[in-house]
């Protein structure tokens, strides 16, 4: 049975907490940190809010049971899901039950690959990904969503009204990211939305009548999944780039606790997966370990499992509120610059993690298979390239990612010998203990 000793000051370790008020108000901080991206994910998607709140709380649940207590993490809605998503809807939901059976295909192929870790070692995983094609990759998901922002813009019932929101949405969140004290500097994404959405108000763009009209306390909508060869094969791939977002998060709090967890890796992995599954199966976002969360342990030094247990029973209650849900709907429905300033940000700090992945790790574009991999994966990827094999069509994200991880292995140059990048030793993730505050990328 699991206990937490009682500690009142210092690092307060996986298997410690502080008295029960501390413990408490820390857990409602791990949920207001997890908050901006799990909102904005399935936003952009199309996905219900409360729906995608609600299953980032009973994920957090699983994973926390599947690694038995001893990796403290919060899993929210990953950005990973969102071009492969996105290209399956074309923003029509209508077509969301198509995504959740390829969030759940990608959830199965994910847990076959943790089965492989728990038995087999992470070696392969540091052959396939190493930090140079782990840096394209990452690279790759921002700059496939660069257009994403502009559209939102672009479409809006005022395109000037959502343009000046947009403006005020990202000066709010670039400036507090630099220049807000403690704590606030996490949070850049939550600050940029709440002042981009005042200022939607004040222009009158938001209606009110469908937050007035839901009720306080309801289920959120749950919708079942259907299975389709071609969504499949665009969002089942997306189990790849899990599998390197959850290596680096998880190395990280290993990092920062001065705990080697590399023997829990597939065991998260295996917590991810089933996590993803259960999402996907009710209507849910895919989910992954929260960089932002990584962040406030870091800074707090209170690296104790059961705040994740009070975060995660928070966003619980938050999916059972209708009227919340309500509430953020009006962000896209009325509000559209909101997101599309968040999006520069978001998707402009994700594109820029790659390049963080390659510096850290010394990664050599003096070399011509790190420099040919990097630039074919980076033009699949933004470009409308398209490969059909069967009835699954391989586009954006999921080619250049596959096409990263083959063209690392033949391109191998025999006259030159093997460095120490190519062992992908430690891959140094964009959201390490190190990491400024406020810079974090979300999972995304």
């Amino acid at each position: 049975m699991l206990s937490w000793r009682v500690k009142s000051s210092g690092v307060i370790a996986p298997d410690e907490r502080l008295p029960w008020g501390s413990t408490i108000a820390l857990g409602l901080q791990h949920a207001l940190a997890m908050f901006g991206a799990t909102v904005v994910a399935p936003l952009l998607m199309g996905f219900p809010v409360n729906t995608a709140i609600f299953f980032s709380g009973v994920a957090t649940v699983i994973f926390f049971i599947i690694v038995a207590g001893k990796v403290p993490s919060y899993l929210g809605s990953s950005f990973a899901f969102i071009g492969p998503v996105l290209a399956v809807t074309g923003g029509k939901s209508a077509n969301i039950p198509l995504a959740l059976g390829g969030i759940v295909a990608a959830g199965a192929v994910y847990a076959v690959l943790a089965l492989i870790t728990m038995f087999a070692g992470t070696g392969w995983i540091n052959f396939l990904m190493p930090p140079a094609v782990t840096g394209a990759v990452v690279m790759v998901i921002g700059l496939n969503l660069a257009g994403v922002g502009a559209t939102d813009i672009q479409t809006a019932k005022n395109a000037n009204h959502a343009l000046i929101t947009a403006g005020v949405t990202l000066a709010v969140a670039l400036l507090s990211a630099v220049y807000l004290p403690g704590f606030l500097r996490r949070l850049p994404i939550l600050l940029g939305g709440i002042a981009g959405y005042i200022v939607a108000i004040l222009l009158g763009d938001v209606n009110f009548d469908a937050v007035k009209a839901a009720g306080w306390f309801g289920l959120p909508t749950f919708t079942t999944p259907k299975f389709d060869g071609s969504a499949i094969g665009l969002i089942a791939p997306v189990a790849i780039v899990l599998v390197a977002e959850n290596t680096g998060h998880i190395k990280a709090v290993g990092q920062i606790t001065r705990r080697n967890l590399d023997g829990y890796l597939g065991r998260g992995f295996l917590g991810d997966a089933i996590s993803t599954m259960v999402s996907g199966f009710f209507g849910g976002t895919g989910v992954t370990t929260y960089a932002e969360n990584i962040g406030v342990m870091a800074m707090t030094r209170v690296y104790s499992t059961i705040v994740f247990l009070i975060a995660s029973v928070v966003a619980l209650l938050l999916g059972l509120c209708p009227k919340f849900g309500a509430l953020v709907q009006t962000i896209p429905a009325f509000a559209p610059g909101v997101l599309g300033g968040l999006s520069v940000v978001l998707f402009g700090l994700i594109a820029a993690t790659g390049a963080r992945i390659w510096v850290e790790n010394q990664v050599d574009f003096g070399r011509a298979r790190n420099l040919l991999m990097a630039g074919v994966a980076l033009i699949l990827g933004t470009g409308a390239y398209t490969i059909t094999i069967g009835n699954f069509p391989l586009t954006g994200i999921t080619l250049a990612t596959l096409a990263a991880i083959l063209l690392y292995q033949v391109l191998r140059d025999p006259a030159t010998p093997e460095s120490k990048e190519d062992s992908g030793q430690a891959i140094a993730p964009a959201d390490s203990a190190a990491e400024p505050a406020g810079t974090s990328t979300g999972g995304e």
